[in-house]
């Protein structure tokens, strides 16, 4: 007897270190994917502004960052219905990543070589086609595999800041800050994701039931999740918030360059530290404070982002782009676990691409177009009225956060999954 016991108690001790080992494996694997993914991003989208002045297409930069808002339209809840329905969300991600890897190399190309302008906006609009989607295919797999998205995620989910920090550092350190070798990056390392996916266990879709409508097959039928009171006001907030966000990449360099710092991509990278901190310590918050409070930090932050900017000092402005790490997490990380606690698991990838099309599409192009068109507006003789640009900004913000408070309950109304 005293055998046996002994052999039960090594046997349990075994298994608890091999399942140990393998979720380490697990998340080694999905922060490997969330690192990869931010880096061909980051590295890209940082620089795009330096890049196109560098090359006499300044006047393209609103409508460049716009091509991701119209891409947002169209392909996350495409390829999320099909991550939901028809393919593994794994294969679905390689065919983005491959995608991405060729049309960037291609838009470094135009822009090096000088296209004409409307030629050089269509290879970066057809770059976002591929690329927008795999940010919400990424939290996907990630939510497929976690036991649970409220602990779990953030740290998962740091991961991702961190790339984004080493794609600004990899930028700077090839002194590429304005030249398309920043697009060679990006195309290296979404061929680096492409293969990296070959790693990845599968994750089915769910099981067909029969034909599917053109609403269905374009995932469409995701908008059936804004008939959830909750839902909507999460939805409609984050696209609110996107909007003043949007001038955060295109304008901040300018400013930093404006107030004598150089190496700009390191520099934008400071937001990232406050975003690991909070992604770090969302899991407790959620634990701690009601949803309404996190997200409300989140927008507070936003505000307060704003109007250190809006100081137009060289202290204030990095402290301003400090805070928006912690500002994005406390949102937009905790948007992304709401949904996948409060959505049906067949549901979860359309409701993740729902999510980009708010923020992505809907926020970001009104807020690319409408940022440029007030950046314009502070533009005088003699320079940018910057504090002028920025607390019109934290004004807007403001009334993004008083909408929230005023209409979040907090409450489950109706049936979870979209009838």
């Amino acid at each position: 007897m005293e055998f046996a016991s002994t052999f039960h108690v090594s046997l349990c001790h075994v298994v608890s270190v091999l399942s140990s080992r393998v979720r380490a494996v697990e998340y080694g694997e999905l922060a490997g994917l969330f690192f990869l993914q931010s880096v061909a991003a980051g590295s890209w989208l940082v620089p795009l502004t330096s890049v196109l002045a560098a090359h006499g297409l300044a006047a393209l930069r609103a409508y460049a960052y716009a091509t991701t808002a119209v891409a947002a339209f169209v392909s996350p809840l495409l390829f999320g219905a099909m991550a939901d329905r028809h393919a593994s969300p794994v294969r679905v991600l390689r065919w983005l990543a491959t995608g991405s890897a060729v049309t960037a190399s291609l838009a470094s190309w135009a822009v090096e070589r000088r296209w004409p302008v409307l030629a050089v906006l269509l290879v970066i609009q057809v770059q976002a086609l591929f690329y927008s989607p795999t940010g919400s295919i990424a939290s996907t797999i990630a939510f497929s595999r976690l036991r649970n998205s409220q602990r779990e995620f953030g740290p998962v989910r740091a991961a991702a800041t961190v790339g984004w920090m080493v794609g600004c550092w990899v930028v700077s350190a090839l002194s590429a800050d304005s030249s398309t070798g920043a697009g060679c990056v990006t195309a290296v390392v979404w061929a680096g994701l492409a293969a990296f996916t070959w790693l990845l266990p599968n994750v089915p879709p769910p099981a067909s039931t029969g034909r599917r409508t053109l609403r269905e097959l374009l995932g469409w039928d995701a908008l059936g999740l804004l008939r959830n009171p909750d839902h909507r006001v999460v939805f409609i907030t984050a696209a609110l918030f996107s909007i003043p966000l949007a001038a955060f990449f295109p304008f901040t360099p300018s400013h930093l360059e404006a107030l004598g710092f150089r190496h700009t991509a390191s520099w934008m990278s400071l937001g990232q530290v406050t975003e690991v901190m909070s992604l770090f310590a969302l899991g407790v918050l959620l634990d701690r404070w009601r949803l309404k409070w996190v997200f409300a930090a989140g927008l507070a932050f936003g505000v307060l982002r704003f109007l250190l900017c809006a100081m137009n000092g060289p202290g204030w402005l990095l402290a301003g782009v400090l805070l928006h790490g912690a500002s994005f997490a406390l949102f937009f990380i905790t948007a992304q676990i709401y949904l996948n606690e409060r959505v049906e698991e067949s549901w979860r990838a359309r409701a993740q691409g729902l999510m980009w099309l708010m923020n992505y599409g809907v926020g970001n192009l009104a807020g690319y177009l409408g940022t440029g068109s007030w950046f314009a507006a502070c533009t005088r003789a003699g320079g940018i009225e910057w504090s002028l640009f920025w607390a019109g900004l934290a004004l807007t913000c403001g009334v993004v956060m008083a909408y929230f408070l005023a209409a979040y309950r907090g409450k489950r109304r109706g049936p979870r999954e979209p009838k």
